[in-house]
């Protein structure tokens, strides 16, 4: 597959972007083993079609590591603590990075044990999840995986940020067809909503955040000046407080308002905690049925009639993984400035 301009867009294969990433990532110091790692969840995200998440990171990701906010040569040490129980320190690496070693670590243990659990401390933004859940639904693993994050959700009844907007995704794998991956993270928008709605001139649902007050608002400025609110109301903020104890408290990485913000403090380690549960469903009795039981189960949701004629039901990550195999035929169409960037730094300029 050829490199194609088209209309302020970069259409590239896949393997082109993992070298384009993964050298991009090795001009800012790391190690070309690592680097190949770090770049392999990102590029997985554009494939995705989770764009906020994917090779656009680098630069940030870049900036942290020329600022010694992130450990270009990180020592990830990943300790067994019992058969099926791994603690994994990043050693202040790259997020992706130690993710992607993380994984690799606890399914090893799973594949040994049954069923393992892992707990990360010392990283850092590590993208989406799903790249992760796919990789070990893939395998034959059912996971629950989730991380802690910085600050932007108030406990319920509060006006200061106390929790992350922590993502969380299950993850099942269906053998000869596509798994099934519930990513999200826990506000009921993105931040990046409200600043459309405000750039448009346009008011959101007072359910999106609130002022600085604490009181829910339709104004976007005064909601970007305040805090997002949680999926569910006090069950969204009961999620995160699980998560984040998941994966701050058990792992031995900071927790609450002791996660640093990479944006107002690049220069200093995040020391996120991740949290993976993997169940090696190859031992499960009802491995030789898989297959059948989630087809059957898949075609009860299909066939739910659609509200809209135009939008029939889909299964949680469908329309996800319906890009990941559009970008494998097709290539993944990036904004060409960022790919022109990507090149300048792999080039050294």
């Amino acid at each position: 597959m050829n490199d194609m301009i088209e209309s302020g867009m970069h259409r590239i294969s896949e393997a082109a972007l993992n070298e384009l990433a993964s050298s991009a990532l090795t001009a800012y110091g790391m190690p070309q083993v690592d680097a190949v790692d770090a770049a392999g969840v990102l590029v997985l995200a554009d494939m995705f079609g989770i764009h906020t998440h994917g090779v656009s990171r680098i630069a940030s990701y870049g900036e942290r590591l020329d600022l010694g906010g992130i450990n270009r040569t990180p020592n990830i040490e990943v300790m067994q603590a019992a058969p099926g129980l791994v603690m994994i320190d990043g050693d202040n690496g790259v997020g992706t990075l130690i993710g992607a070693r993380a994984l690799d670590a606890v399914m090893k243990a799973a594949r040994e044990t049954g069923i393992a659990a892992g707990f990360v401390r010392g990283s850092n933004h590590f993208g989406p999840i799903i790249p992760y859940g796919w990789r070990a639904a893939e395998a034959g693993f059912a996971s629950i995986i989730a991380s802690n994050a910085t600050t932007t959700i108030a406990p319920t009844g509060g006006r200061d940020a106390r929790l992350g907007n922590n993502p969380m995704a299950f993850a099942m794998p269906n053998p000869g067809g596509m798994p099934i991956i519930l990513d999200m993270a826990l506000s009921v928008v993105a931040r990046a909503k409200i600043r459309d709605a405000r750039d448009r001139g346009e008011a959101i649902p007072d359910t999106w955040a609130t002022d600085r007050d604490g009181f829910p608002t339709t104004d976007p400025a005064a909601a970007l000046d305040g805090i997002l609110l949680p999926i569910g109301g006090y069950k969204g903020y009961g999620l995160s407080v699980m998560v984040d104890l998941f994966a701050g408290m058990l792992s031995g990485a900071a927790f609450l308002t002791g996660v640093k913000s990479w944006v107002d403090s690049p220069g200093e380690p995040q020391n996120l905690g991740h949290f993976f549960i993997l169940i090696d469903t190859s031992r499960l009795a009802l491995a030789a049925d898989l297959a059948s039981r989630m087809a059957a189960f898949a075609a009860i949701i299909h066939a739910t009639p659609p509200a809209d004629p135009q939008r029939p039901v889909m299964l949680a990550g469908e329309n996800e993984l319906r890009n990941l195999t559009r970008s494998r035929a097709d290539g993944i169409l990036l904004p060409a400035k960022l790919v022109e960037s990507l090149k300048k730094k792999a080039a050294g300029r």
